[in-house]
């Protein structure tokens, strides 16, 4: 177990940055801005929910914006975060316009119409210590973490979740029976195990494919077949 010195989002970005995790699984779109690579949303809620994983590529988010990293922080940072305010009436339009324009909050800000815009006084402050947060949050460097996978501690996870932080007794042990599970799997499954087939009330669309294929060569060959006898007459 890794414990954050601070934000849970931030320490998990750092570790796949880092290539000592794969992605990041949380519902909490910061992670994007705190910078991990690739963002799982849905993640525990899909099998219950029937809803699929989101997975978000931030890489491909950047690319698609036309942004910097640190502009993308601008913007995000403009839309609204956990450490700083907005500006009433700005929304995801009217923020990326002059963020795309002046790729920065203070400049976008500086260029609202005051008229029509009210533009809180401690904005501009708020949005200085977010900007510190999301480039230099306080986390575990990555490659000073070491995750070993060993047996897991039941006992432990339950203290830690359920009597510490006021987990769901019934859903930890529900998890936790999943992971013993997995843990005494000792062969790969078959990719057909993922999948739930579905019966089919007539020939596949490859029988068909095959029945039609075998129809024309019959055909061919009885045409060439009459073809070849009235040549000899």
């Amino acid at each position: 177990m890794v414990e954050a010195p601070c934000e849970a989002e931030a320490q998990c970005a750092e570790l796949a940055k880092g290539g000592v995790v794969y992605a990041t699984a949380t519902e909490d779109m910061d992670a994007l801005t705190f910078g991990t690579p690739i963002l799982l949303r849905h993640f525990t809620m899909s099998e219950a929910r029937k809803m699929p994983i989101q997975q978000f590529n931030l890489k491909e988010v950047l690319e698609e914006l036309g942004f910097s990293m640190d502009e993308f922080v601008e913007l995000c940072i403009m839309l609204g975060c956990d450490y700083a305010g907005t500006v009433k009436g700005v929304g995801q339009v009217k923020a990326l316009e002059p963020l795309r324009k002046y790729r920065s909050v203070d400049a976008a800000v500086a260029s609202l119409d005051k008229a029509k815009y009210t533009v809180p006084e401690t904005l501009l402050e708020e949005v200085r210590i977010a900007r510190e947060e999301f480039l230099g949050p306080e986390v575990l460097a990555a490659k000073d973490v070491e995750l070993k996978w060993g047996e897991c501690d039941a006992d432990g996870l339950v203290q830690f979740l359920v009597t510490e932080k006021q987990f769901s007794e019934e859903r930890v042990k529900n998890n936790i029976a999943k992971l013993q599970k997995m843990k005494k799997g000792t062969t790969q499954g078959r990719l057909d195990t993922f999948f739930k087939t579905v019966p089919t009330s007539g020939p596949s669309a490859a029988t068909k494919r095959k029945q039609i294929a075998a129809d024309k060569n019959k055909a061919a060959k009885k045409a060439k077949g009459s073809s070849w006898g009235k040549k000899k007459k």
